[in-house]
């Protein structure tokens, strides 16, 4: 079953069950998919799906912190909501560990040796993480190994 097919499952199981915070999530994921698919002309695979739902949670990470700052405690708990539902869908994250052998490997397969080279490690990383981590936290760690 795809990740697609798997989200419209669960958004008969909410319709069903009457967990109107959970539907309305899910139906923003489904729109957003619908809207790649019309926009381009395509039908999503699984990967593109997941780099949707990333952005969503990202989307929602920013609104977070905003919304704090302006003491909107009720848009908080909305959006941490609709976190938790999208975080329902994306993979297990890497380890701290994990993403340390990721960008070692990395380095060495591209050869970087200065900052110039962060492109290139920051892409083959990215490539191989696949939203199972945070690409800023990534970007920062590579940057820090190759500038010390």
């Amino acid at each position: 079953m795809s990740l697609k097919e798997r989200i419209t499952e669960d958004m008969k199981s909410a319709m069903r069950s009457g967990d109107k915070e959970r539907l309305a999530t899910i139906r923003l994921i489904l729109a957003a998919i619908k809207q790649k698919e019309v926009d381009e002309r395509i039908a999503v695979d699984d990967a593109q799906t997941l780099a949707i739902i990333e952005k969503m949670v990202k989307q929602r990470k920013e609104s977070i912190v905003q919304f704090e700052a302006g003491g909107r405690a009720d848009l908080v708990a909305k959006e941490n909501s609709e976190l938790a539902v999208l975080s329902a869908y994306q993979p297990e994250q890497l380890s701290d560990a994990e993403i340390d052998q990721l960008i070692a490997t990395a380095i060495a397969d591209t050869g970087a040796a200065s900052m110039k080279d962060m492109g290139k490690v920051v892409a083959q990383v990215k490539a191989a993480a696949a939203g199972r981590a945070d690409m800023a936290m990534v970007s920062g760690r590579v940057k820090a190994k190759l500038a010390g």
